[in-house]
């Protein structure tokens, strides 16, 4: 990788942000792709395979709900208000997640989601991704996925995803061309079998570790 930025940088903590993060190297790698482009079903292999603790901003924001903690609040209330939860407020939460965790290597699925989520990550924490996983899968075979899957999910109806994938392409992609133009998009082809992906995967991961 070579440059500066690439190495794993220090975190640098702000007031109020749990001590245990000074001095800690990280290696953040971001995780992105359209609903159904399968990017859970890769982390976990991810995890299993490299050794990487899997972070969703989703779960970390319900988990902070369920928690009925003064933020678990503030968050339910934006939420129910039809309110943008702010960027920093996730960020803290993925900031904490780390720097709670014993480990130093981590897959931030779905996140950032657009450009002010990225930029306040990485003002908030003073980390720069080693790379962004972007898994490319074209609109017709998520939403087939979507389609076909059984989760019971009530978001699953084809209204409803094709608003996702327009979500997805206005506020995602810029976020990936940005890192494309620093060098640092990983592109998997993600419309074929879970197998081949992950042997995509695999060899990707097995150069930078």
């Amino acid at each position: 990788m070579g440059s500066v930025t690439d190495a794993a940088p220090t975190v640098v903590p702000k007031e109020g942000t749990d001590e245990s993060l000074l001095n800690k190297k990280v290696k953040v790698v971001f995780v992105l792709g359209g609903p159904g482009s399968g990017k859970g079903t890769q982390c976990a292999d991810i995890v299993k395979h490299f050794g990487y603790t899997h972070l969703s901003a989703g779960d970390l924001l319900r988990a902070e709900i369920k928690s009925g903690s003064e933020n678990g609040n503030m968050i339910q209330n934006m939420i129910t208000e039809g309110k943008i939860v702010p960027s920093e407020v996730t960020v803290k939460l993925l900031q904490r997640a780390m720097a709670e965790s014993e480990n130093d290597k981590f897959l931030i699925d779905g996140f950032p989601r657009n450009e002010e989520n990225r930029a306040a990550f990485e003002k908030v924490t003073k980390i720069v991704p080693e790379f962004v996983l972007f898994f490319d899968c074209s609109e017709g075979e998520m939403e087939r996925r979507l389609l076909n899957r059984n989760q019971g999910r009530v978001d699953d109806n084809i209204e409803t995803i094709r608003k996702r994938f327009k979500v997805f392409v206005e506020s995602s992609l810029p976020v990936i061309e940005y890192y494309n133009s620093k060098g640092k998009v990983r592109k998997i082809d993600a419309g074929k079998p879970i197998e081949e992906v992950f042997e995509a995967v695999k060899n990707i991961f097995s150069a930078t570790d």
